[in-house]
């Protein structure tokens, strides 16, 4: 099944992406979220945090409804929760900590450094990287 991020292009800022699928830990969770595949918690989380930006709710919505005992409303809570708080997408730090936690390997290839950044990967809007400039310079003081 393509999504619509299979459809997007692919201009990216100094070499990041605009299609979801150009990460390959995002491919991974597509992959497995379009089967039907338990990515458990974190890797719902991440997948949410970061997928949020580059395809509509309700596609959102639908592909995390597909997982072990979550429905649509458990999916529309996940990603309510995640944009009322407005989580910034995870660093690859982050997302490492928490496949620690769980069964699912979010990350597909956990032992390259180079991989599953999404901010080295992905294109995302100014507003995000505008919020992470902001918490830097309050931690600056």
């Amino acid at each position: 099944m393509a999504t619509q991020t299979d459809t997007k292009p692919n201009p990216g800022a100094e070499g990041r992406s605009e299609n979801l699928r150009d990460s390959a830990m995002m491919a991974h969770l597509l992959d497995a979220l379009e089967k039907g595949t338990d990515i458990g918690h974190y890797g719902r989380l991440v997948f949410t945090m970061v997928g949020r930006y580059f395809m509509p709710e309700d596609k959102l919505v639908e592909l995390l409804a597909r997982q072990p005992d979550m429905d649509k409303n458990d999916a529309e809570a996940l990603v309510a929760e995640v944009k009322g708080h407005d989580y910034n997408p995870p660093k690859r730090g982050k997302i490492l900590a928490w496949q620690k936690e769980q069964d699912f390997p979010i990350c597909p290839n956990a032992d390259d450094p180079d991989s599953c950044n999404v901010y080295e990967e992905l294109r995302f809007p100014d507003e995000v990287y505008e919020r992470i400039g902001e918490y830097w310079e309050q931690q600056s003081y």
